[in-house]
């Protein structure tokens, strides 16, 4: 998974523009931390934390990615925790599903479309993301098994 790359995609896709990362260090240069977070429209999206400046740049696009997945948090949990903290009414199954911009950029006209005219922001994405899986699901592109 490129977390980075796929935060891109997604918030373009979503209109949200590019967003911005800026990355500080801290210890001594043998013991280097590194804090990272990522802004998108003058928004904080994610923060994350690494011993290098990909790491935690990496660990913040996660975070990002979560936000807009709809589930709490900005920073990003541990990978062994992620699965364990998910709603399963809210998530996927174990795994990633991939993401197809075009189609991603669908489910969400879709949703917007059939949306009421009460919904805000949050039930419009929740309903993109169930139209998106339910989509993959159907044309068997299910999650993506973590490599490790």
């Amino acid at each position: 998974m490129n977390a980075k790359g796929d935060l891109i995609a997604r918030t373009q896709t979503l209109g949200l523009g590019t967003p911005t990362f800026g990355a500080e260090a801290e210890g001594p240069p043998h013991d280097r931390t590194f804090r990272a977070q990522v802004t998108v429209g003058g928004e904080v999206l994610g923060r994350g934390e690494g011993r290098s400046k990909k790491d935690a740049e990496r660990a913040a696009a996660e975070a990002a990615l979560l936000v807009l997945n709809g589930q709490d948090g900005l920073e990003a949990p541990d990978t062994d925790d992620r699965q364990a903290q998910a709603d399963p009414e809210e998530t996927a199954p174990a795994g990633r599903w991939p993401i197809y911009a075009a189609v991603l950029a669908e489910a969400l006209e879709v949703a917007l479309e059939v949306a009421d005219e009460d919904a805000d922001l949050d039930d419009v994405r929740r309903e993109a993301a169930r139209l998106y899986r339910d989509l993959l699901a159907d044309l068997g592109h299910g999650p993506e098994e973590d490599a490790e």
